[in-house]
């Protein structure tokens, strides 16, 4: 009897943490995450150039890469909003929309690649490919999204251009997941077959596109698991609720929710953590107010970003 209280209170435990939200400190834009390995993972943020890495658990970074001259952004940020683990490569995905006033960033138009190292970082390989936009409008089976009209409006405005999902494929590729425009009230996710090749300078090979239903909500992050995709859902622009789907990878299949208690946080990446059942989702806190100021308008010293864990 002892040991079946023991167990159901160990039990107890593990739901609990599992559902704890963790607050660290660095950047409050967390936009992009991937796991380096059971006990660390590096963030990116949609603020600047940076990749924060941190140890799970722990409030302080252990350390960060600095991508501002890799990217060649010109001093400019890039807007980093997706990340895809393929082995030991990640490959990261900017909005390549216009800035929020919209006017046009370039800078914005990245889709790059960095290989885990030693010591748990990140090292930039190949080149940052710039011509995604240009493969994207130019496709035929993508027309009626009307992307060139979409790249010419603000990220957040109705029918916008924002990216902010990427996810690997079994085979070897990387699924594109759209915020902004929807379709429909549909959710646009693009397939990327040829990720290496893309770094290494060659032009994207595009697959036909898919439409998921997501509530009427964009794809604010996405992430591969072993029963196919964890999908965070959120409106594409500012008000909104945000959803926790599962989804098969199957074009055919409808995403089905997931039982989340968000609080306030707005879920903008995840990782599926090694070893583990468990995926942490990581909240965009910079339009949290702080003492009455956001937070990504306060001293360095003072932002943070929350983080919840929950089973996949």
């Amino acid at each position: 009897m002892k040991l079946v209280c023991w167990l159901a209170w160990l039990a107890f435990i593990a739901t609990a943490s599992a559902q704890e939200i963790v607050t660290y400190r660095g950047p409050c834009d967390a936009s992009a995450a991937v796991a380096l390995d059971p006990d660390h993972f590096a963030v990116a943020n949609d603020e600047g150039n940076q990749i924060t890495y941190y140890r799970r658990g722990a409030p302080a970074s252990v350390g960060s890469l600095d991508l501002g001259a890799f990217l060649r952004s010109g001093g400019k940020e890039s807007d980093i909003e997706g990340a895809a683990p393929i082995g030991s490569r990640v490959y990261w995905i900017t909005s390549h929309g216009r800035s929020s006033s919209g006017k046009a960033h370039p800078s914005r138009q990245r889709f790059f690649a960095t290989d885990i190292g030693p010591g748990l970082s990140l090292n930039p390989v190949g080149v940052p490919y710039t011509r995604l936009l240009d493969d994207l409008t130019a496709d035929p089976r993508l027309a009626r999204y009307r992307l060139t009209d979409a790249a010419r409006r603000a990220p957040e405005a109705p029918g916008g251009l924002n990216i902010e999902g990427l996810a690997a494929t079994p085979e070897g590729g990387v699924l594109i997941g759209f915020r902004n425009p929807l379709f429909e009230g549909r959710a646009l996710v693009v397939p990327l077959a040829n990720p290496a090749e893309v770094v290494a300078g060659e032009r994207a090979r595009l697959g036909a596109p898919i439409e998921l239903d997501l509530g009427g909500r964009g794809i604010r992050g996405m992430e591969h698991v072993s029963a196919g995709y964890l999908i965070v859902a959120g409106p594409t622009a500012d008000e909104g609720t945000f959803a926790l789907y599962r989804w098969s990878g199957e074009r055919s299949h409808t995403p089905v929710p997931v039982s989340v208690d968000w609080r306030d946080l707005r879920p903008e990446a995840l990782f599926a953590i090694p070893q583990s059942s468990n995926v942490q989702l990581l909240s965009d806190d910079g339009g949290v107010r702080i003492d009455g100021a956001e937070c990504k308008k306060l001293p360095a010293a003072r932002q943070a970003f929350r983080s919840l864990t929950v089973p996949r």
